[in-house]
């Protein structure tokens, strides 16, 4: 690329920073939010559209304008048909999911979902939720996040504003994950791997076929089974 290739990238730049930025006025704050996944296809065509613009000096700068502006009013477009019709948005955005319900973490949800026990673990650990015996509903939103209510006993006011003394608090030691034991997990615990299978036993768990998760915390083991027949349920607006 000889010198004057270089500077002519300058005024294409500006020329798509211009034709980005009146796309994105278009399209709305939405697309600077949590983005759906039809907004995040959208976001990624007119960032591929810049790109080639600035960038593939053979092409015409027209060609990358008019592909950035039509994709920006198709988007704008969909969002208004999508606020008038509940059905088009339930197709376009989707709808938010149950994943747990009343304690309860619905396997064939995470399964729907194309997520595993550990992910959702994550979610629940990046929302400030450690201990998930705590979590009475977990509902995953139309954009990928999870949304999380807890039990009414954990919801505020907390025992601390009520000048409650609780017992002190243990960081919940994940046991069995997917029918598999984890026995570095246990061993992080005060008690041993035979207390965890005689527990086991004492809930009806003579193998680890059927658990999703088992979780201990403050002397309590807490079991979350594979429900296969539980449909997934979807929140409708």
């Amino acid at each position: 690329m000889d010198i004057n290739e270089a500077l002519s990238i300058i005024p294409r730049s500006l020329i798509s920073l211009v034709t980005l930025f009146i796309a994105t006025k278009i399209l709305g704050k939405k697309q600077v939010s949590e983005l759906s996944l039809f907004d995040y296809v959208i976001g990624i065509s007119i960032g591929n559209f810049t790109a080639e613009m600035i960038l593939v000096l053979e092409n015409q700068l027209i060609n990358g304008v008019v592909a950035i502006l039509t994709f920006g009013i198709v988007g704008y477009i969909i969002s208004y048909i999508s606020l008038k019709s509940i059905s088009f948005r339930r197709f376009m955005i989707g709808t938010p999911t149950i994943i747990m319900s009343n304690g309860k973490i619905l396997y064939n949800a995470l399964k729907k979902l194309n997520i595993d026990i550990n992910d959702f673990l994550e979610q629940a650990r990046i929302a400030g939720h450690f201990d998930i015996t705590q979590i009475n509903y977990a509902i995953m939103e139309a954009n990928g996040d999870i949304s999380f209510l807890l039990k009414e006993k954990y919801q505020t006011p907390t025992a601390k504003d009520l000048n409650i003394k609780k017992e002190s608090e243990s960081l919940p030691a994940n046991i069995i994950i997917d029918s598999n034991i984890m026995n570095e997990n246990i061993n992080e615990t005060d008690k041993t791997k035979d207390w965890f299978i005689k527990e086991l036993k004492k809930q009806g768990y003579t193998s680890y076929e059927n658990i999703l998760l088992a979780t201990y915390s403050n002397n309590n083991l807490t079991i979350y089974r594979k429900n296969e027949n539980t449909k997934p349920k979807n929140v409708l607006e």
